[in-house]
């Protein structure tokens, strides 16, 4: 055998043997990948003021984990790596570092409120991990990057609907304004004000509180002698509760309007009682809707919670399974669910159908109205005109 001859033979060993060892060396580890849980970060404030909120869209989560398994994804199941933000943005801030340096996750929910999904929003985005959050209002979140989306409406949105509502729907020329003093009450109450301004109504007192406040007397009273025909609050179920109760005692008789933020059974109805009768809400959850969606979501979670969901586990919910639904078509890596979820349309989800996020992540879907009539909130309206449910584009 020739020089050449010897040598092009012991190329071809060596390439044969390299290539045998490469199949089975890359086969396993594929192999692997491909079954490996794909993991989810979650955050929600399961402790401290907000904690009845944090248990909501911790069971929501941990239903909509349990319904994806169910079939998995691509063969592949979830696993939920949660944790509790404790109503605290440095909690926040640490939970996110945890999140995209040790726990391998490819996306995250936000079930919590707009001061810690803000302090967050920075660090999921300089580590490319794509966030929903769930309900959360303020503006700035979204802006923080394009790995960041909104699951619920922003707050502008929201609040041009209850704008709507209020002049339209109840012929309101006269409103007074109690929200609370945070991201949520400002941003909410700033953009219903400028709507119903230019809607032709008169604000005719605009008052704020902190949170956690329980004494609204005084304020109500003052509210009372300006007699105005309807009272926006933009505040959560706890002092939304005491709100109501004390309009009744005092005898206003104006039309009270309030938001998601009341949207709870337990917290605002279950506190409130008859006092909660005739209010009406703009939110994120139709309860008398006929979609199937809607009705398995209730259902199902109603038998394994033992109540009524609310608007924050809907919301909640849907996050998941917008996510599952973007990785079951595009796959699990972080920049391919970012470019599924800006790509996604017309996607069938318990809060309405959702059209489509824009370019800096706000959803776009009408607006459900309920109002309480015998202990129960129940379909009012939905706000579908297309210059208030559009959402800013920067």
């Amino acid at each position: 055998m020739s020089g050449n001859r010897k040598m092009l033979s012991g190329v071809i060993v060596v390439l044969g043997l390299a290539l045998m060892f490469a199949g089975c060396g890359g086969s396993e580890p594929a192999k692997a990948d491909n079954k490996a849980p794909i993991k989810i970060g979650f955050f929600a404030p399961v402790t401290g003021p907000a904690a009845a909120d944090g248990e909501s869209v911790l069971n929501a989560a941990k239903l909509a984990v349990e319904k994806i398994n169910q079939t998995g994804i691509n063969g592949r199941k979830v696993e939920l790596v949660y944790y509790d933000d404790g109503f605290d943005t440095k909690q926040a801030v640490s939970i996110a570092q945890k999140l995209t340096t040790k726990d391998g996750v490819v996306a995250v929910v936000s079930g919590s409120y707009s001061g810690m999904t803000r302090a967050a929003a920075k660090i999921y985005q300089d580590a490319k991990i794509p966030m929903i959050t769930a309900y959360a209002q303020h503006p700035d979140i979204t802006k923080a990057g394009n790995y960041m989306f909104r699951q619920s409406f922003v707050g502008l949105v929201q609040g041009k609907a209850g704008a709507k509502i209020a002049v339209d729907n109840l012929k309101a020329k006269r409103i007074a304004i109690l929200h609370v003093d945070n991201d949520f009450g400002k941003t909410l109450s700033s953009a219903f004000k400028d709507r119903a301004v230019k809607m032709g109504a008169e604000i005719v007192s605009s008052d704020s509180f902190a949170m956690g406040e329980k004494e609204f007397t005084p304020v109500l009273t003052k509210i009372k002698q300006l007699n105005p025909d309807l009272i926006y609050i933009p505040v959560y179920a706890g002092e939304g509760s005491q709100i109501v109760r004390q309009a009744k005692t005092l005898g206003i008789k104006s039309h009270i309007l309030g938001t998601e933020g009341i949207d709870s059974t337990t917290q605002f109805l279950g506190v409130a009682k008859e006092a909660a009768e005739g209010v009406i809400i703009t939110t994120n959850l139709n309860r008398d809707s006929e979609r199937k969606v809607v009705k398995d979501f209730i259902n199902g979670y109603t038998q394994k919670y033992g109540h009524k969901p609310d608007m924050v586990g809907a919301s909640t919910y849907d996050a998941f399974m917008v996510l599952a639904h973007v990785i079951g078509q595009k796959g699990a890596e972080p920049d391919k669910i970012r470019q599924g979820l800006a790509e996604l349309k017309d996607f069938e989800a318990v809060t309405g159908l959702i059209k489509g996020y824009n370019r800096i992540g706000e959803v776009k879907k009408t607006v459900q109205v309920q109002i309480v009539k015998n202990g129960d909130f129940h379909f009012y309206a939905e706000v579908a005109d297309d210059d208030i449910i559009t959402p800013p584009a920067e």
